[in-house]
């Protein structure tokens, strides 16, 4: 009776009745006890996505949320499938050694992180066991570990999307998604955003629930630069009284603030004074300096960033007067530290506008000796474009670093036309996985691999590769000589 006239809270699907999971709970506990088992599932390793692996009595596959390799769990299955279940722990009975106590008091319902519970040092060593595992599987076989690239596990997260929303009772949501759902939750603090951008996040709470039409904001996002912190407002739909609310905000709390309004065409307005917005990266004589804009690609860790141009510094030695061809090339990431280091890099990207700022770091950071930089625009998802491009630049070296779909198209024209060196930046796995394959079928042989913790406490896995084609680099000693 007690919920007589009131609306009942609405409540996420999971996937699969909660009576389906209790009966597939019990028949695996069941089956255990007729084989004179201990209680629970014991966990064999982990999957590539940091879920424990198990099998139950009938030698169904279990993918397990929150378990680690050698525990002894009671599971609860939330979903199940024809050839596998997924479970989520319910009590863990022996523990692994590699277990420990999650940081952030929201991991056990904030979808951002799925990793808090294993020791960092563990969770790396998982990500480079999984990188050689997927390159295996391709028939790719490495000597010993990949190289690592890491920093700091609390604290290093420079960009953040928060969501907001109003439900039926009125009550504000402001947080990161749910696991596995679209169910926000509300988070007040952050273990892994930088200290400037956690710090707004109680304030952000208190100012939209102030706003006169709160249910017109659609999202928020936090970026910390050189020029301090910046927030995006993404506004739905127009609101003077609001408008002139987050402006004041902004002046009180030192960010700069930009109002993004409008459902279909959205129109970006800067309410505090507009920021020449950069953040630096080292080059081979110095800092270089990247102007960006907001919504421009922004890799999330600067220190591990850092780490990673420094390394393709490393690995592709002189590059005094070396034909580069740099392909997703961004607003500069690696063409202007590759430029500094003497090589001639033709930058490519799809959008006109990233083409244009790229252009602007490449006078930005001149200092009087000319970066030899030029930004050309081209659809990169078509294998003829990079074709012709290899044609016309005749590169000695090829950068890749494309976004989760990979570039298989370029992957295809390298191997039509091979080049003596190839560095592959990626963001995904299974998709390296694939190209990486096409390049080492095509004549290619990895030479250098690192994993970058870009997103510690994440199952998340970014990598680099340096690939050599020895007939390449003959053909063109040899054509160095006859010249």
């Amino acid at each position: 009776m007690a919920m007589l006239g009131k609306r009942r809270p609405r409540r996420e699907r999971s996937g699969v009745s909660g009576l389906q999971g209790r009966q597939a709970d019990a028949r695996t506990a069941a089956r255990a006890l007729e084989h004179g088992e201990a209680p629970g599932l014991r966990i064999e390793r982990l999957a590539h996505d940091g879920r424990g692996l198990a099998h139950d009595a009938a030698g169904k596959a279990l993918f397990v949320e929150g378990a680690l390799t050698g525990e002894r769990v009671e599971v609860a299955v939330h979903r199940t499938r024809k050839r596998f279940d997924e479970a989520h722990v319910r009590e863990v009975l022996e523990p692994s050694p590699q277990r420990v106590d999650p940081p952030c008091a929201y991991y056990a319902r904030c979808g951002g992180c799925d990793l808090q519970h294993l020791a960092v040092p563990d969770q790396r060593r998982h990500k480079q066991a999984v990188l050689i595992d997927l390159l295996a599987r391709q028939g790719i076989e490495i000597d010993g570990e990949p190289e690592l690239l890491a920093g700091a596990s609390q604290g290093y997260r420079r960009r953040a999307r928060l969501g907001v929303k109003i439900d039926a009772e009125g009550q504000l949501h402001l947080g990161f998604r749910a696991r596995h759902t679209h169910r926000l939750v509300d988070i007040e603090h952050c273990t892994i955003l930088v200290p400037a951008l956690e710090a707004l996040l109680v304030p952000l709470h208190r100012q939209v629930a102030s706003l006169q039409a709160p249910r017109q904001v659609g999202h928020l996002e936090l970026l910390a630069s050189d020029q301090g912190t910046t927030l995006v407002v993404r506004q739905l739909k127009e609101n003077t009284a609001d408008r002139e609310a987050w402006r004041a905000f902004g002046v009180e709390h030192g960010v700069h603030l930009a109002w993004l309004s409008g459902r279909d065409a959205p129109v970006l307005e800067w309410l505090t004074p507009a920021p020449a917005l950069s953040c630096r990266v080292p080059g081979a004589a110095g800092e270089l300096t990247l102007g960006f804009s907001p919504g421009d690609f922004l890799q999330a860790n600067a220190e591990v960033n850092r780490q990673m141009v420094t390394t393709a510094l490393e690995w592709l030695g002189a590059l005094e007067g070396a034909a580069l061809l740099d392909l997703f090339a961004g607003v500069g990431n690696f063409s202007l530290p590759l430029a500094s280091a003497g090589a001639r890099v033709t930058a490519v990207e799809g959008s006109p506008a990233m083409v244009e700022r790229l252009e602007r770091n490449v006078l930005a950071n001149a200092r009087g000796t000319a970066l030899s930089v030029a930004a050309r625009q081209a659809d990169l998802a078509q294998e003829g474009a990079v074709a012709a491009l290899l044609a016309e630049v005749r590169p000695e070296v090829v950068v890749l670093d494309p976004p989760r779909d990979g570039a298989a198209e370029a992957a295809r024209a390298l191997v039509a036309a091979p080049v003596p060196q190839v560095l592959y930046v990626s963001c995904d796995p299974a998709t390296l996985a694939r190209d990486v394959a096409h390049l080492v079928h095509g004549g290619y042989r990895v030479t250098r691999i690192a994993v970058a913790d870009m997103f510690v406490h994440t199952s998340h896995l970014e990598s680099m590769l340096l690939f050599e084609h020895s007939r390449a680099q003959q053909q063109r000693q040899g054509a160095s000589a006859d010249g």
